[in-house]
């Protein structure tokens, strides 16, 4: 005859397989209602359905769910209350207790994250009165809902990064605008994976050592990128750089650069011009004694048949506007070594620039000298006429389309003064090629210092170089 206790026993674990299991499905159903509400199917083909959504009231999606996970919530609560204050002897029936509780535990924090959500959009969705439609971009002159571009992507920091942030006093801030608006790249929505796994960190820890996607992000479009909250890593043994007057022509301590990603791992390597780097438009930019300091000073190349060279000299070039240079850009690829002699001759030039397979940018801070660093992809971030002269060398050559072209001369256009100097350095193309990329430089209507074309001896006349000195005129109107 069973006793009363393994009545007990049984009926009791009956009881609680039958309460996770209604658990279970109770949190199963809520969990797609949830999510066919709010991430449905369409909603990851087109930006179409968040508008929609969007446009419903929010009040009316967010009330009933609201109160019936509130609802779950408290039962849940009492359960785990009462299921504490019971005591048992038995040992077995303590373990069931406490597991029974954990799994309560785990339920409780799955609809916890359910609800933070809905408390998130119902927040935002009460900035608009009930039955509008999602708020607008406050400049833009059609109907569009701004929020339906930030939904397009489902990765948090990327929306709380995009989203309009409104002023805390609800007036105007000092740049004039009612809120703050980031900005992105518009071919980050075509890497859309890419650019969710680049924000996928964890706030306040440190970021993933992804420099190189972020570049590659950069280059394809997607740029400017977002900013992020999470601490870039650093070089593990960081030593101090070497004095402004010694760092200029002489090697930084490879300590000071993370390696990770490129071929070679020491600037000894990289000197060396050993094959399979990575790089090849700069292949001697590391070699500072050899290569790097007699440029500018010298002559480097100079056509045999002709007798002419497309190297200028920096002292010439100044001479041209004497004492009137002393600001400038250096949109090349290279290591600052333009900068580092204009920096003799009491020039700043600030040097852009990416890294194209080996360390640019840590290479020429190491040196004491300003890196910037820009794709082709951006526009100049310098205000109208305000520098003194651009150089560009290794950079705008032949790959280049031609519309691109017109935009990046235009853009620095722009940025230079009236009286300001444009330097082409060695610019190559093919021949057949040199006068539609003559034309574009001709079109700017700048006055004409220096102006050649020289064979390259080592492709058989194929190809030619192009460098001039070139100066802006003023436009009064």
């Amino acid at each position: 005859m069973r006793g009363p206790h393994l009545f007990l026993r049984v009926g009791v674990k009956r009881g609680v397989y039958g309460f996770t299991l209604f658990l279970a499905v109770l949190a199963l159903l809520l969990s797609v209602v949830t999510f066919s509400r709010f991430y449905s199917q369409s909603s990851h083909l087109s930006i179409k359905a968040f508008a929609s959504y969007l446009s419903a009231d929010p009040r009316q999606v967010e009330g009933g769910i609201k109160e019936t996970v509130d609802e779950i919530i408290e039962k849940i609560v009492k359960e785990m209350a009462h299921l504490r204050k019971t005591t048992t002897d038995d040992s077995e029936l303590m373990r069931e207790r406490l597991r029974y509780i954990d799994f309560l535990t785990d339920i409780l924090g799955l609809i916890g994250s359910v609800k933070e959500p809905l408390q998130h959009i119902g927040s935002s969705a009460h900035l608009r009165p009930s039955g509008t439609a999602a708020v607008a971009h406050p400049l833009s002159r059609s109907n569009q809902p701004y929020d339906e571009l930030v939904e397009f992507f489902l990765v948090e920091e990327i929306r709380k990064y995009m989203r309009i942030k409104p002023n805390r006093l609800g007036k105007q801030n000092f740049m004039g605008a009612n809120g703050t608006f980031a900005s992105i790249g518009h071919a980050c929505f075509s890497m859309k994976e890419e650019m969710e796994e680049y924000m996928d960190y964890d706030v306040g820890d440190f970021c993933e050592d992804d420099w190189k996607q972020a570049q590659r992000l950069m280059v394809h479009g997607c740029d400017p990128l977002p900013r992020r909250r999470c601490f870039a890593r650093a070089p593990k043994l960081y030593t101090k750089p070497l004095p402004i007057n010694e760092s200029t022509w002489r090697y930084p301590d490879d300590r000071n650069v993370r390696w990770s990603h490129y071929r070679c791992k020491s600037f000894a390597c990289l000197a060396r011009n050993c094959t399979g780097k990575g790089f090849f438009k700069c292949a001697d930019c590391f070699n500072l004694t050899h290569h790097e300091m007699p440029r500018w000073t010298k002559v480097v190349y100079i056509d045999p048949s002709s007798n002419s060279t497309p190297d200028f000299l920096v002292w010439e070039v100044l001479q041209i506007k004497p004492g009137e240079i002393r600001i400038g850009l250096d949109f090349s690829v290279g290591t600052g070594s333009f900068a580092a002699r204009m920096r003799e001759f009491n020039v700043t030039i600030v040097t852009a620039t990416i890294n194209l397979g080996a360390p640019f940018s840590e290479m020429i801070a190491l040196r004491g000298l300003i890196p910037l660093y820009l794709t082709i992809n951006q526009r100049l971030p310098f205000f109208d006429n305000t520098l003194d002269i651009i150089h560009t060398t290794r950079f705008l050559d032949g790959w280049m389309d031609f519309i691109l072209l017109d935009f990046v001369l235009y853009d620095w256009d722009r940025v230079l003064r009236p009286g300001g100097l444009l330097w082409i350095d060695s610019f190559f193309c093919q021949r057949k090629d040199l006068d539609d990329y003559l034309e574009a430089f001709k079109l700017l209507r700048y006055k004409k210092h220096r102006w050649v074309v020289v064979p390259k001896v080592d492709k058989d006349g194929q190809e030619v170089f192009f460098s001039a000195v070139l100066e802006k005129p003023p436009r009064p109107f």
